[in-house]
């Protein structure tokens, strides 16, 4: 006798799977239902086949033709900082000169975002984070990564991995925490001495305090080369980290080579990385990890194109890259981008904000898709077809989010907490 489901989704226009093997890339069924069971999926399929497993006990929502889609997989973001960095923004929108800038005694970079973050105690780091993850909930996100990088010290480095935790704990998200310490260096302090302390002393403090699943670097003109992020990505990898690099965002300088040697899960930006680098790093196995966001941030000169990165073979993602320098987040906006910017189909960007996600992530096995065993994190959009998603520019047009088999979000609005 079959286990009635604790919740079965019903009616809906169309069920986008987002299986791995989907000739359309997103398993568009229509009509589709869902039986959930346990916080899994547990059956996908008619009417016929799962209304039998609906009792007085199975909450009941009812799609009404509109569209399904597994939660939001957000791989790339530096979601917890202190502070903000608007004048710096309309700076560059004004295109300002440096001198003018230094007259207004306008702050930028990276080590701006330095102070306040190091400032902040935990709970304030918390709370200011938490406002901008429960943006991401609300407008679908069920599994965010997070990265340090803005501390480059020992104590605000371990401080942002555990906002990381507390955020797992107190939201109804999944976090995938990464340790970024080789974002920069501190202003004052040589390269290559900073270097050894990451991996003399914090790079083996996180592994063993198990504060991050990821290590990560920039490989970039200006920031570190392919052999030191190798070196670094190593060490990360011999405390038990999998390693993720930052690359070919403003220059290429041999980081797809570096990433693919190391094994990197992901290598994200792309925009200079010629094709014998993008088909390495499609032979390694790694995800490409193109942003939208920080594209249309910064007014990038050379938006990723990624045509030349799927004739290579490369799977992708995308992600909000939510930072101080792009304040993004809401995954169906970078949809957007990804489509009207950079020529992705409906379909292509779905799957790399769904699955593709997963995959940067390692968590195919568990989230990214609609299908028996995974976690029932799944969207009911007020939307009717998939194409939507990209072509109506609604403020959120999430009607309903579930994470692991619980109504979380009805509305824009979270209804449930941990």
């Amino acid at each position: 006798m079959k286990k009635t489901a604790d919740m079965v989704i019903k009616n809906a226009g169309e069920l986008l799977t987002c299986r791995d093997e989907s000739p359309d890339l997103i398993g568009v069924t229509r009509g589709g239902w869902v039986a959930v069971t346990d916080g899994k999926i547990s059956m996908i399929g008619s009417r016929a086949e799962i209304e039998p497993l609906i009792s007085n006990s199975t909450q009941v929502l009812d799609a009404s033709g509109r569209v399904v889609s597994p939660g939001f997989v957000d791989s790339h973001t530096h979601v917890v900082f202190g502070g903000t960095r608007v004048g710096e923004y309309f700076a560059k929108i004004e295109k300002l000169s440096g001198d003018e800038i230094k007259r207004r005694g306008i702050r930028t970079g990276i080590l701006t975002t330095l102070e306040p973050t190091r400032e902040h105690s935990l709970e304030e780091l918390y709370e200011e984070t938490a406002v901008r993850v429960r943006d991401m909930i609300v407008s679908g996100t069920t599994t965010v990564e997070s990265k340090s990088g803005y501390g480059l010290d020992r104590d605000t480095e371990l401080k942002q991995l555990e906002v990381n935790r507390l955020l797992e704990n107190r939201l109804p998200i999944s976090v995938a925490s990464t340790f970024l310490g080789a974002h920069g260096w501190p202003h004052g302090m040589e390269k290559e001495k900073y270097m050894d302390f990451l991996i003399s002393e914090m790079i083996p403090r996180v592994g063993s305090a198990h504060l991050a699943e990821f290590c990560d670097a920039w490989c970039d003109e200006g920031h570190y080369t392919a052999r030191e992020c190798r070196i670094i990505l190593e060490a990360g990898l011999d405390a038990g980290m999998k390693p993720k690099l930052h690359e070919g965002g403003y220059s290429y300088i041999g980081g797809a080579e570096a990433a693919a040697d190391v094994g990197a899960v992901s290598a994200d930006h792309l925009n200079y990385d010629p094709r014998p680098s993008l088909r390495r790093l499609a032979e390694a196995g790694t995800v490409g990890t193109p942003l939208p966001g920080i594209d249309f941030a910064v007014g990038h000169i050379l938006p990723f194109d990624p045509a030349p990165m799927t004739e290579e073979g490369l799977e992708l993602s995308i992600a909000t890259n939510c930072c101080p320098g792009c304040w993004c987040t809401s995954m169906p906006f970078i949809i957007i981008l990804a489509c009207r910017r950079h020529g992705m189909s409906s379909e292509r960007a779905i799957r790399a904000a769904t699955i593709g996600g997963a995959k940067a992530l390692s968590r195919q096995d568990r989230v990214g898709s609609i299908e028996p065993g995974k976690n029932a994190d799944i969207l009911i959009w007020n939307l009717e077809r998939h194409e939507d998603i990209a072509y109506h520019y609604k403020t959120n047009p999430i009607e309903t989010v579930v994470r692991d088999g619980r109504v979380t979000v009805r509305d824009s609005k979270i209804v449930q907490d941990i």
